[in-house]
């Protein structure tokens, strides 16, 4: 159909330029409320929290996969009618804040000490009004549908209340308790910090084998080994196994400290492996974790020798005031000059923890903190999961969900900091303590204690503080619980688990069970993801300079690439690998899907009301039948939170059904004049469809194309495509696929004589009634480059294919085209495969294991399989010896 001036092609740019488009039209997206959840719909709801990032962040590739895969659940969710509710908001992150903001001043040659806490916070405050939040004009760069009116933080003054409320419920219920522990201790920030905090790597240090007891080999002593021989000044004991003969008889037994002359006991323990090094360890229980369970279970002292700075302190001896690896050279030094080293290995390559934000190793550390008693919690929580309240996909996630969970140990919820939510305790002059809720005051003269808590406790309040709790609100009684929790693996238990814990214990409150019936989890579905490596399989990290910075693909590529490549890589719970050619081909499918759709429009493609599917061509009636089936496929993959197979299904459909075979076909079919209008209409509606079905992933150039194709307003708020009313035609989609197949095979034959694809040939087709393709003999002619056969016609070559029904010979002449060289190993080619087949296939026939154990459908295949390579080989066989030589 030729272009006329008014043709809706006109509309669209010359070329798909995602930087021309992606803000002006996601700006009108918001504009317009798309996005703004109504808690008053009486439409069903679905609702997603966006785990917060922290404040002080930047969209890495992580963010990307996770806002990709919650938009399109989101964006699919609304257009099957849902209210959705997809809720945004930051993490104050505590450490982190605190640090860039201590090196602003630091950078001016001031400390947060000369400004005093309640100044400094206030030049926090600052911080995050002028800089803070970068990545939520990161978000809107990649297209997140998020209810931007509905955006928090996690130090708003509602989530303070919660965060208030939720410490004073559980103090009350003597579920947090303030103890002398073991902690992950940064001498840097003189903070403690959590686990997730706690990055290791492989160190190149020095193992120290040290003597405790006499240096005479036949009075009693034993030897020991250490990477850090400094801790032995904090040894308040020697552990053996009970049944190891060589101790026994030094068990209960003491020996003196070479420096502080304290005697150390020798003690048995079933903790201790008789088979490692000596069969003996040094005991420093305020410094190492499996020593503080040991001292514990024989009451051992505590003594920590160490400052919040890391220098060693309150030893008595010459090493007090050094800095903890001054100290460590020193101590070694020393107890060689009394001949106590032993060994020395150097260098001994073994792991240790760093502080992810200082860099420093961390430092087991005794501390009085705040813990919450997790018992209780933990047990519901695994609990949630066992009775099928909350789902976890993928299933294989499950084992390690319960390992985590059934042996939690309690959660140290104190910070030494100063930015955070700081602990609701005042203590009074007189050693009173009293845990204050929202509201309530302390007497004059009462002190507040100085920590916050550990940001992990007000972002496990997330999904249900967001919504207005502790009040009962709208959202709370519509929204919750949500519908699912999209988040990586590597975080299930660090953060999954707090939210769970404080879901449960919360999820009888009256402000949640509100017309809902019994107690409420914080999420339905659990969906885990894995980890984006590079293109070699290796892991992202600064220090390999393999990161790559998702907002420098949306520059290059455009959003919809970046969606598009993180999506089709999603399976649940596996890792998935990613490089610049895979967002490369992302761009070059919207490219295809921009050019396609143009391309129809031109045409003058429309969605249409169709007659009946008798007057539909075969054509028509198989792109229609293979999208219900892609629908279909895709609707259960997004179900199953498989967004890989969802992508695989969409990009082959468009790629290769619709752009490959439908459009050529079209363009045939439309200059048939009895059926051009219906085959614009059957484009048309598949082209609405597909771009439907498209936008969860990619929502930018399906919106820009889709509302020129349709007139509608907008795909945010367009229907989801519904199943169709129609069965299957599996005759025409045979038809079709033989059509196809027959195709295949004469441009095979083409390429194989070098034929230019623009060069037509004239052909005689025989055979075409017996395979019943009748009504395709045009679209094959066409798409196979042939022509008429003149009057004189006489064949010089001929391609051979069997299909469903018969065999169709296409005799062609070529004389003075084809290279009889080239045609000749192309039989031969041909000829080996399919000598190939029949061993095969007589072999595993003559096979009397095999037959004895397969079924019959599948022997029956297999003879089917033998006689067309028996028919192959008579045929290609002919066909070489009528060439001659």
């Amino acid at each position: 159909m030729p272009e006329t001036p008014d043709n809706p092609a006109d509309r669209l740019p010359k070329n798909w330029d995602p930087s021309e488009v992606e803000a002006e039209l996601y700006r009108s997206w918001v504009d317009a409320g798309y996005f703004e959840a109504d808690a008053t719909s009486g439409k069903p709801p679905y609702s997603i929290v966006l785990p917060p990032p922290n404040v002080t962040g930047s969209l890495h590739m992580g963010h990307a996969l996770d806002h990709t895969l919650m938009d399109a659940l989101s964006r699919r969710k609304r257009m099957l009618g849902y209210e959705v509710l997809w809720l945004p908001g930051m993490d104050h992150a505590g450490i982190a804040t605190q640090t860039v903001v201590e090196k602003q001043l630091a950078a001016e040659g001031k400390t947060k000490e000369e400004f005093g806490r309640e100044l400094f916070i206030d030049k926090v405050w600052d911080w995050k009004r002028e800089s803070g939040g970068t990545i939520g004009g990161q978000m809107r760069r990649i297209g997140d549908g998020v209810d931007w009116s509905r955006e928090r933080f996690t130090m708003d003054d509602g989530l303070s209340e919660a965060v208030q409320t939720m410490f004073k419920r559980m103090f009350d219920d003597g579920l947090i308790y303030r103890a002398e522990r073991l902690v992950n201790w940064s001498p840097v920030l003189q903070t403690a910090i959590s686990d997730i905090e706690v990055k290791f790597e492989d160190v190149e240090g020095e193992l120290v084998s040290l003597r405790y007891g006499s240096l005479d080999d036949s009075e009693p002593h034993v030897i020991v080994a250490t990477t850090r021989v400094e801790t032995m000044l904090g040894d308040t004991a020697v552990a053996v196994h009970p049944d190891d003969e060589r101790y026994k008889a030094l068990v209960g037994t003491t020996l003196e400290h070479p420096f502080t002359g304290r005697q150390i006991p020798i003690i048995a323990d079933d903790y201790v492996d008789p088979e490692f090094g000596t069969g003996a360890v040094k005991i420093t229980p305020a410094h190492d974790p499996n020593d503080f369970e040991m001292g514990v279970r024989h009451s051992l002292p505590m003594p920590s020798i160490m400052d919040k700075a890391g220098r060693i302190t309150d030893t008595g001896t010459q090493f007090d005031g050094m800095d903890r690896f001054e100290a460590r050279v020193k101590v070694r030094e020393a107890l060689a000059d009394q001949g106590r080293v032993v060994a020395q290995k150097r260098p001994y390559l073994h792991s240790v923890g760093h502080s992810e934000r200082s860099g420093e190793p961390i430092e087991p550390r005794l501390s009085l903190q705040w813990w919450v008693k997790v018992d209780g919690l933990a047990k519901a929580a695994g609990d949630a999961v066992r009775n099928g309240d909350t789902v976890i996909h993928p299933k294989s996630q499950e084992p390690r969900w319960f390992a985590w969970v059934d042996n939690m140990h309690d959660w140290c919820i104190s910070r030494q900091l100063w930015w955070g939510h700081r602990i609701p305790i005042w203590y009074g002059p007189d050693g009173e303590t009293v845990c204050l809720g929202p509201g309530e005051s302390a007497p004059d003269g009462w002190e507040q204690d100085p920590d916050v808590l550990d940001t992990w406790f007000s972002s496990g309040l997330w999904p249900f503080s967001t919504m207005g709790w502790p009040e009962a609100t709208a959202d709370l009684e519509k929204f919750y619980p949500t519908g699912v929790l999209v988040t990586g693996y590597d975080i299930l238990f660090f953060w999954v688990a707090r939210m769970m814990m404080f879901g449960t214990y919360v999820g009888a409150d009256d402000a949640i069970t509100a017309g809902k019936q019994g107690p409420q989890v914080p999420f339905r579905d659990v969906f885990l993801h894995g980890l984006i490596r590079d293109q070699y399989g290796k892991k992202m990290s600064k220090s390999r300079g393999n990161g790559i910075d998702p907002l420098d693909w949306v520059d290059r590529f455009g959003a919809d690439a970046l969606r598009f490549t993180l999506a089709r890589g999603a399976n649940p719970g596996a890792d998935m690998s990613v490089g610049e050619d895979h967002a490369q081909s992302s761009r070059n499918f919207a490219n295809k899907l921009f050019n396609a759709t143009k391309f129809a429009l031109m045409n003058g493609a429309a969605p249409a009301d169709l007659p009946p599917r008798a007057q539909l061509t075969d054509a028509d009636r198989w792109i229609l039948d293979r999208l219900e089936q892609v629908r279909a496929e895709v609707d259960s993959a997004f179900d199953r939170y498989e967004f890989s197979k969802a992508c695989e299904a969409l990009y082959h459909f468009a790629w290769d059904e619709v752009c490959d075979w439908y459009l050529e076909i079209a363009k045939v079919q439309f200059a048939d004049e009895a059926i051009a209008a219906t085959t614009r209409g059957v484009l048309g509606n598949v082209l609405d469809a597909l771009l439907r079905l498209l936008h969860p992933v990619v929502p930018f150039v399906t919106e820009t194309l889709w509302k020129v194709l349709t007139g509608g307003e907008s795909l945010v708020i367009a229907a989801w495509p519904a199943p169709a009313e129609e069965p299957l035609d599996h005759v025409a989609a045979q038809r079709i696929v033989d059509m196809q197949r027959l195709i295949t095979e004469v441009r095979r034959f083409r390429s194989d004589q070098g034929l230019k694809p623009s060069q037509k040939v004239a052909a005689r087709i025989v055979g075409v009634s017996e395979a019943d393709l009748d009504g395709q003999i045009s679209a094959v002619t066409a798409l196979a480059r042939l022509t008429e056969p003149a009057e004189d016609f006489a064949a010089t070559a001929s391609v051979e294919v069997r299909l469903s029904k018969a065999t169709v010979i296409v005799e062609l002449d070529t004389s003075g085209t084809v290279d009889l060289v080239a045609e000749r190993a192309r039989l031969v080619k041909d000829l080996a495969a399919a000598e190939k087949e029949l061993a095969q296939t007589t072999g595993k026939l003559g096979n009397e294991a095999f037959l004895a154990k397969a079924p019959d459908a599948v022997v029956d295949k297999i003879r089917t399989r033998q006689s067309i390579a028996q028919e192959e080989i008579a045929r290609i066989t002919t066909r070489i010896e009528s060439m001659g030589n």
